[in-house]
């Protein structure tokens, strides 16, 4: 993680100075031309001069757009690079999302958010493929619980990613599904589409700020 972003900070100068280089003979090439237009024009029927200003400030103006481009990609990356390294600190640490959670013969904490107005809740838990492993009947009203890989029928499930939700039922009328998060240790912190994003163990993957708390490993 750490050699990435060091990595990235040593290749944008470069892209830079190349952005640059690359101006700077475009504008020499740019002013070789127009130095042929004006030698080479009908003196009966010269260009007017507004026409060279017009060229001169639409070329200026390309230059410059080009480089508050690059200028923007370098702040970008510096940004990045700040989060990456802030967010190192997270690394090792247990993270509450709404994402899979991996269950490794240990118990997984899952943190419930049924309907307000449910008089009866059902926690649901599914494997990797979508499969229904799991459901029980729990208290009414947001808890967090203790799910330790038992499928309903008492056995013992394999090592994976599972998902958890609620099932909320009011007068016997469902209320509809209402998603869980999970406790999970966030192994790595990872650059991702401009943004940063964190990878749990079981390699499930959200956005830095969908971590709604974050606490020591037990």
């Amino acid at each position: 993680m750490e050699i990435a972003a060091s990595n990235h900070q040593v290749s944008q100068p470069v892209t830079s100075q190349a952005s640059s280089t690359s101006l700077s003979s475009d504008y020499e090439t740019f002013l070789k031309m127009l130095t042929v237009q004006m030698n080479n024009q009908d003196p009966l029927d010269p260009v007017d001069s507004a026409d060279y200003a017009v060229q001169l400030a639409t070329f200026a103006s390309v230059e410059q757009q080009v480089m508050t481009n690059d200028l923007l990609t370098a702040v970008q990356a510096q940004l990045t690079t700040m989060g990456i390294t802030q967010l190192a600190g997270w690394v090792g640490m247990d993270a509450q999302a709404m994402a899979p959670g991996q269950f490794d013969g240990e118990p997984v904490e899952v943190a419930t958010y049924p309907d307000s107005l449910a008089d009866q809740v059902e926690l649901v838990v599914h494997d990797e493929n979508g499969t229904e492993v799991y459901r029980q009947a729990i208290e009414v009203g947001q808890q967090n619980i203790q799910w330790g890989g038992i499928a309903n029928d008492g056995t013992v499930l394999p090592e994976g990613l599972y998902s958890f939700s609620t099932e909320s039922y009011a007068d016997g009328l469902s209320l509809g599904e209402q998603p869980a998060d999970v406790y999970s240790r966030i192994i790595e912190a990872r650059a991702a589409n401009g943004g940063i994003v964190l990878v749990l163990e079981g390699g499930a993957i959200v956005n830095s700020s969908e971590i709604a708390a974050l606490r020591n490993p037990a």
